[in-house]
């Protein structure tokens, strides 16, 4: 294990993931094998009404800490729990309404669980919204190559209270930059039923050989 490359969501610096040995992989939920891009995308920038979106169940101590502060609490934070699903519909369509909420959000919370990980980070890109990751410790995958703060808000987990004055900080014109940023990486997170170059697939294997060349080079 102190020589073997470890691929790990959890890459959480505080549980031994090791910079330049290690590789972050981003955590993802395919709806549908077969048709792995279903529903990518999202509105334009201009139409997207919701500050900030976030959906999940209670998994660890940081999203009750973000529902206390901002359930029901302003307009333009829609911050629940579990979205319940209406009865007699299928899993893709009982996904519905979380997805158009992220298709329809500015920024889009990712906030930590039981691990440093979320798959909201990838459903994020994939839906063209801006991610805010509230997750201290957290490596972010492919960070050897891409700017994650090009595309990404990185809130410390103690600013949750100040959360929505932390993005309303950011000026429309940046914002709007950030989410063009995310639509350009946004090939660097997509599944195909055969890989396509540089997707996923491919950025996976290339952070293992990066990691390997640069363990190579400091022996």
């Amino acid at each position: 294990m102190a020589n073997c490359i470890r691929a790990l969501c959890n890459s959480d610096v505080k549980q031994g993931f090791v910079f330049g040995k290690d590789v972050s992989l981003p955590e993802t939920n395919v709806l549908s094998p077969q048709n792995p891009l279903w529903a990518i995308g999202g509105k334009p920038a201009s139409q997207r009404s919701i500050l900030a979106f976030f959906a999940g169940s209670m998994h660890g101590y940081l999203r009750p800490i973000l529902l206390h502060h901002w359930e029901n609490k302003d307009p333009d934070m829609k911050i629940f729990g579990q979205m319940p699903k209406a009865k007699g519909r299928g899993k893709r369509k009982g996904k519905t309404d979380y997805i158009q909420h992220m298709k329809s959000s500015k920024y889009c919370i990712c906030a930590k669980g039981y691990e440093v990980h979320s798959p909201r980070v990838v459903e994020a890109i994939f839906y063209e919204c801006v991610p805010v990751i509230i997750s201290d410790n957290f490596v972010p995958p492919f960070f050897e190559i891409l700017n994650w703060e090009s595309f990404a808000v990185f809130v410390l987990e103690r600013d949750i209270p100040n959360l929505k004055n932390i993005l309303l900080s950011i000026s429309e014109k940046r914002y709007r930059k950030m989410q063009m940023m995310v639509k350009k990486v946004q090939q660097h997170f997509l599944w195909h039923p055969r890989p396509v170059k540089y997707d996923i697939f491919h950025m996976i294997l290339h952070s293992i050989w990066y990691n390997r060349v640069f363990l190579a080079r400091a022996r």
